[in-house]
């Protein structure tokens, strides 16, 4: 029974989201979150992690739109191509667009800075 209601599920299109980790891509920079955790930080350009980045074991706080007008909404979760994430902490992290969502390989999720991939 419990394999149909899982088949029905992905079926609807309704599957439960399992990946904890997500890379949120901007013009400049990468963002690698495990569930909703900025876990390390890294250049696009040269590729090098930044050890001193504001988002650095901050936790997603929203998903920003910025409207025509010049406002901003936010909406819990994790953003989407064309938002921008903010990151909470003392003082707040705002991203830059974010352009694609990618799945880190395993290989690069294990050599995430100052991390154990299994938390």
């Amino acid at each position: 029974m419990q394999w149909f209601i899982a088949t029905e599920e992905v079926r609807m299109g309704r599957r439960q989201e399992r990946r904890i980790h997500h890379v949120f891509v901007t013009q400049n920079t990468e963002y690698h979150v495990r569930r909703d955790r900025c876990v390390g930080v890294r250049d696009r350009r040269s590729g090098e992690w930044r050890t001193e980045h504001g988002a650095l074991q901050r936790r997603v706080a929203a998903a920003v739109t910025l409207l025509a007008n010049g406002s901003l909404t936010a909406e819990g979760g994790l953003p989407t191509p064309g938002q921008r994430i903010i990151f909470d902490g003392e003082s707040s992290v705002l991203t830059g667009p974010v352009i694609a969502i990618e799945r880190p390989a395993k290989a690069l999720v294990m050599r995430y800075p100052g991390t154990d991939p299994g938390a």
